[in-house]
């Protein structure tokens, strides 16, 4: 039931931030309703990704325990050895809100303990897509929005995991 509830206040979320941004924009929760964690197989989050279509100025949602997990972005060689040499980015409070706006290939990963080598990675492909921002150059902020119903998300989560 807590699990149903925290996908329902997510999912919410979403909607209303998609009201304050571009309306061909989308919000992912990666991994769906169970977030970013150490997945019971290597692949999980390849066929989670499978499954979706990211263009520039969609967002990525991950809803995770601060402290338990944490999110790096890397360069492809530090993705396929689970190694930190390249970090480009990283998050350690969830939830964290990732504005995608550059086409190519993005690389993530959980660098805590050995979440890695078991499979929390995520690989994406951004591409340009149809919208007219990436085409302009412009910036895609993220609403305010966000933040305010990505912490109330967040501590919904707590509260009911």
């Amino acid at each position: 039931m807590a699990k149903e509830i925290l996908l329902v206040l997510a999912a919410i979320s979403c909607l209303l931030v998609g009201s304050t941004a571009q309306p061909s924009h989308v919000v992912h929760i990666v991994g769906g309703a169970k977030g970013w964690f150490t997945p019971p197989n290597a692949t999980f989050y390849d066929e989670w990704a499978s499954r979706k279509k990211f263009t520039v100025g969609d967002k990525l949602m991950f809803l995770f325990h601060s402290s338990v997990y944490n999110i790096m972005q890397v360069t492809k060689e530090d993705f396929d050895s689970c190694d930190d040499r390249h970090v480009m980015n990283r998050w350690i409070i969830g939830p964290a809100f990732i504005n995608l706006t550059q086409p190519g290939m993005h690389y993530y990963y959980d660098s805590i303990g050995l979440h890695c080598e078991a499979g929390q990675k995520l690989k994406i492909n951004v591409t340009a897509g149809d919208h007219a921002i990436a085409a302009s150059g412009a910036h895609v902020t993220t609403p305010k929005l966000i933040g305010l119903f990505g912490l109330f998300t967040y501590l919904a989560y707590l509260l009911l995991m």
